[in-house]
């Protein structure tokens, strides 16, 4: 089982808005905030500084990619400023209507910086412990790109798609941006030399704790306990739970029971089951008692949080 595909497949990861930029000096965009979104630009041609809300600052060249998660606000310029408009403000400016691709100042010959600009969202309430550690940003390079070509390939193919001007445009850009998306996190558990590997959890490099998590997706539904973890990866029960609060920021019930609930809101939404179904599904022996953790988690009941999620 490949736990990532789970993780990212439960959590809904959907790419929501894509637009390309054409930006002539002097230019400069405050970005909001926006949540459960992470957003991403990629600097086609020209340079890009980005401004943290630490007042950070990161210069993008021709290549380059910044992924910002947890929807925080930043601000786009050509050069450093202090009071850049408004996001909303620019969008009005060129007549943006939401529908397609945005586009500013397409054809203008002194055009010095274009991006491809997007955000991916996840499922309302979404959490994991994936989530929960990136970093504030995360920068690809061009030699970061050189060391993994099919993320370097998939970047050109959305840098290609945003320049053309085809039907279906934005269907095709979402699911690259998806796959870009997955394959960034995918290169950070595979390999830790990786400048932005730190965004990623100990854990999933371990071949006791893996093992361990790979049961824990593979089956939800089962009656584990730290004891019967331990003993199908074959290590005592302390030394088992001590490694897997080091190495995924939590103990192995709490990221079961997180993980069910997540599962959980899924199967919910999905509307095929029954409450009563959803509960035998995540490892919960009677309706009463998931309908006490959900609420304990979420705030709502099951049937109200299908309800509002249809």
């Amino acid at each position: 089982m490949d736990i990532l595909d789970d993780i990212l497949d439960t959590l809904d990861l959907k790419g929501v808005l894509y637009f390309r930029t054409d930006f002539s000096s002097p230019w400069s965009v405050q970005v909001p905030v926006l949540e459960g979104a992470a957003r991403f630009h990629l600097v086609v041609h020209g340079e890009c500084c980005v401004t943290l809300p630490d007042n950070k600052r990161v210069t993008l060249q021709a290549g380059d990619l910044i992924l910002i998660p947890y929807g925080q606000t930043h601000s786009l310029s050509d050069v450093p400023v202090t009071q850049p408009p408004s996001l909303e403000t620019v969008l009005q400016d060129n007549g943006y209507d939401g529908q397609g691709v945005l586009v500013i100042g397409e054809g203008d010959p002194d055009a010095s910086t274009r991006m491809v600009c997007g955000h991916l969202s996840f499922r309302n309430r979404a959490d994991h412990a994936i989530l929960r550690h990136m970093q504030d940003y995360v920068l690809i390079t061009s030699a970061t790109r050189a060391k993994n070509p099919l993320l370097d390939d998939i970047l050109r193919l959305v840098s290609r798609q945003m320049l053309a001007e085809k039907s279906g445009l934005s269907s095709s850009i979402r699911r690259l941006s998806e796959a870009m998306f997955i394959e960034l996190i995918r290169i950070a558990i595979e390999d830790e030399d990786q400048p932005y590997s730190s965004l990623l959890l100990k854990g999933f490099h371990d071949p006791y704790i893996s093992q361990a998590l790979t049961l824990m997706h593979q089956d939800p539904a089962t009656s584990w306990s730290v004891s019967s973890l331990a003993k199908e990866v074959g290590m005592s029960r302390s030394s088992f739970a001590d490694r897997f609060a080091q190495t995924m920021g939590q103990g192995p019930m709490s990221y079961l029971s997180d993980w069910r609930l997540q599962k959980a809101l899924s199967l919910l939404e999905d509307g095929k089951l029954s409450i009563k179904e959803v509960a035998a599904k995540t490892g919960y022996h009677s309706g009463a008692a998931f309908t006490r953790a959900f609420v304990g988690k979420f705030g709502d009941t099951p049937s109200a949080y299908r309800r509002a999620s249809h």
